[in-house]
């Protein structure tokens, strides 16, 4: 397939604005649905990664694409592949969010960039978020998001699992069922629509995945929280990237490790022992 890099580059610098507001009734929604998986935090301070649930873009259903998405060449620039991923990012922390905060999200298009992958053609698109509240900056982010050409019929199913392993030694460890109620209950927190996320058939048939995807942000929002929880605190700074699909149906693991240079590396690990995603805190 055919990508014009110039004519998407002319996204970069694009921004847009929304607000949203820290209500009880998410607080509380977030945490049943993450459990006893979240840093402590103060009462009426919203649990970390909480953000990733404030303001989803909202189409009209007829809008949306055929993966559910919402139709790109808005805000986002129309990349030519159908298949999208939420590839890592970064995020850093400022001040908690706090319950009854309107909180403004500032967004902008950052580098666009096309590469030839082992699989086919990606495009890279960074996506630089702030948000502010009535107090000030709260957190800062990097969303790095993937576009990938669809599946080749009768290849491989992505993210199939392993055999069963321990995978690697840890200074703190958690077991997550990746049920379907985690994954629907997600979605709607987030207003997401992507298919891979509830429909089986579409997410092996149509996308090539061995089963319903764990959600990117799901598995961010662990790691930031095992991380804060080993360090005693919210992570300032997490670096993180996906590294291959986690598919839902069993239970995975979220470990932290500090590591010898002082930083602490937080993952997720299928039943195989195989990371799907890593990231890095490294305190200032």
């Amino acid at each position: 397939m055919s990508i014009d890099i110039a004519k998407l580059a002319a996204w970069t610098g694009r921004t847009e604005e929304a607000q949203d507001i820290v209500t009880p009734r998410l607080v509380q929604s977030f945490a049943a649905t993450f459990g006893r998986h979240l840093a402590p935090h103060h009462p009426g301070e919203a649990p970390l990664a909480l953000h990733w649930c404030l303001a989803p873009p909202i189409s009209d259903i007829g809008a949306c694409g055929p993966d559910g998405h919402a139709a790109k060449g808005e805000f986002l620039p129309p990349v030519p592949l159908p298949r999208r991923m939420w590839a890592g990012g970064r995020i850093e922390t400022l001040s908690p969010l706090r319950e009854g905060d309107r909180v403004i999200r500032h967004s902008r298009i950052g580098d666009i960039a096309y590469k030839e992958g082992r699989s086919g053609p990606l495009c890279f698109v960074a996506v630089h978020h702030e948000y502010a509240t009535e107090r000030g900056v709260a957190l800062r982010e990097r969303h790095d998001i993937v576009y990938r050409e669809a599946a080749e019929p009768g290849a491989s199913a992505a993210g199939a699992p392993g055999p069963a392993a321990e995978g690697e030694p840890a200074d703190l460890t958690w077991e997550v069922e990746a049920s379907p109620l985690l994954l629907f209950r997600y979605s709607a927190l987030t207003f997401n629509g992507h298919r891979i996320h509830y429909d089986f058939p579409y997410a092996t048939g149509t996308e090539g995945y061995a089963g319903l995807v764990v959600h990117g942000p799901i598995q961010a929002t662990l790691i930031a929280n095992i991380l804060a929880t080993l360090t005693g605190g919210a992570p300032i700074r997490l670096d993180y990237r996906g590294l291959s699909p986690l598919v839902a149906g069993g239970t995975f693991r979220v470990k932290a490790k500090r590591q010898a240079d002082g930083s602490v590396r937080g993952w997720t690990e299928g039943a195989d022992g195989r990371v799907r995603m890593e990231g890095f805190h490294r305190p200032a």
